[in-house]
């Protein structure tokens, strides 16, 4: 059996990895975890990019620095981790306070509360990929940039 260059994490260990990732990186804001875990080729999958993807530490950095800024109090909530080989499947509710500009949308500071999941591809103790997919339009609704279903234009 051929050996891989890298050491291959348990499900467990990935597990605690995307856990990690989301206490540190988003509930304490420490950016800097970014440069330990992501791969310097990082690839997100996220529908709600213009792009459809983005890709590399840089990205991730600015993406989350993008929404801890609209929402400095932001917590991330972990509702289950499921793992299986390389794959870590997160599905999570964050919640905050609209404070900051919000991609060109103007602080409300209404409170939000956006669920959403992530899978993330671990190699070797780095994110290599990641597919994301969580309530956007839910999201903008609450902070008041698109009425909610039944909500007068304008009101």
């Amino acid at each position: 059996m051929a050996r891989t260059s890298r050491a291959r994490m348990s499900a467990e260990e990935n597990k605690a990895l995307a856990r990690r990732f989301m206490d540190e990186v988003y509930n304490e804001g420490n950016v800097d975890f970014i440069d330990e875990v992501v791969a310097s080729n990082l690839v997100v999958h996220d529908p709600t990019s213009p792009e459809g993807m983005t890709s590399g530490v840089q990205s991730a950095k600015q993406f989350v620095e993008g929404y801890r800024n609209a929402f400095p109090d932001i917590q991330m909530t972990v509702e289950d981790l499921i793992a299986e080989g390389d794959k870590v499947v997160t599905r999570w509710t964050a919640r905050g306070r609209h404070q900051g500009e919000l991609m060109g949308i103007p602080p409300s500071g209404n409170p939000v509360e956006v669920t959403g999941i992530t899978v993330d591809c671990i190699e070797g103790g780095k994110v290599v990929e990641t597919w994301a997919n969580y309530d956007a339009l839910g999201m903008i609704q609450q902070v008041g940039a698109v009425p909610e279903p039944g909500q007068a234009q304008g009101a």
